[in-house]
């Protein structure tokens, strides 16, 4: 007899955690940890050499870019923003023409507040809530091998968006499989404020909210967010940068009217 202990998949480790907490030195094994971090990786930017070496440096740049960005958000929480010359009614007193009026302002950009919602997933949408789409009602189960006993590809039977530059895996390979029947690339677009609609590009496909499969395999079902290519409508930012893509909202089901309506979150 072979017996065979199914190890435990679950969250097995929390579980642990909760019933029995942390050693009793956790913290101060953290700290110290966290204090020889910087000479760790100081070792290993000397030693490490060529292409590795590159890596790394790279991504250490990037990371304190990200540190810069955010120290200067923060930093522009409390700014000094110096007040317009704007002439006030009525007469300055004498002592006070040269002195600059300074107004202390919290200032986050709109940027900022875009990024931090794209971070968070939350936009406010048309449609908040969507109907669950089940995993059999989204893929048919494709049988394989010479007796027909395999079955673990997945046909995708709802519209979806592939980019210009995708390259199918070898057929043999392929897991879900995307027909070229029910792949869209163009959206009609409606703008809330303008009151008209827009052929619009498919750049992408932002969120799906039924699954982050989904989102990754570029299905589009009723309440997905897509970026669109807005270039065409010019829509300037405020520092009169012409604005390329945008989100929209897709309002109908693309697989039974074979289009896609979207309204742009603006």
């Amino acid at each position: 007899r072979v017996f065979v202990v199914a190890m435990p998949q679950n969250d097995y480790m929390d579980m642990h955690r909760k019933r029995y907490g942390r050693r009793f030195d956790h913290v101060t094994r953290e700290r110290k940890r966290e204090a020889r971090m910087v000479h760790k990786r100081a070792e290993y930017a000397q030693k490490v050499h060529g292409l590795r070496a590159k890596l790394y440096n790279k991504q250490r740049h990037n990371e304190k870019i990200q540190m810069k960005k955010t120290l200067k958000m923060h930093e522009e929480k409390k700014n000094n923003n110096k007040e317009a010359d704007v002439v006030k009614d009525g007469a300055v007193p004498t002592y006070l023409l040269e002195r600059q009026q300074v107004s202390r302002a919290k200032v986050l950009s709109n940027s900022v507040k875009q990024k931090r919602k794209e971070r968070a997933g939350k936009w406010t949408v048309p449609l908040p809530k969507v109907r669950a789409i089940s995993e059999d009602e989204m893929f048919k189960v494709i049988k394989t091998g010479k007796r027909q006993k395999k079955a673990w590809k997945r046909m995708v039977t709802k519209a979806t968006f592939v980019g210009d530059g995708f390259t199918r895996k070898p057929p043999k390979y392929e897991r879900f499989i995307r027909p070229m029947a029910m792949r869209y690339k163009r959206a009609h677009v409606t703008h809330p404020e303008l009151k008209s609609t827009f052929n619009l590009d498919i750049l992408g496909v932002k969120k799906n909210p039924q699954s982050q499969t989904y989102t990754s395999l570029g299905v589009i079902t009723k309440g997905t967010v897509i970026e669109v290519n807005v270039s065409e409508l010019g829509l300037v930012t405020q520092t009169g940068k012409v604005v390329w893509g945008k989100y929209a909202q897709v309002t109908n089901n693309p697989e039974n009217d074979g289009c896609i309506n979207a309204v742009l979150l603006v």
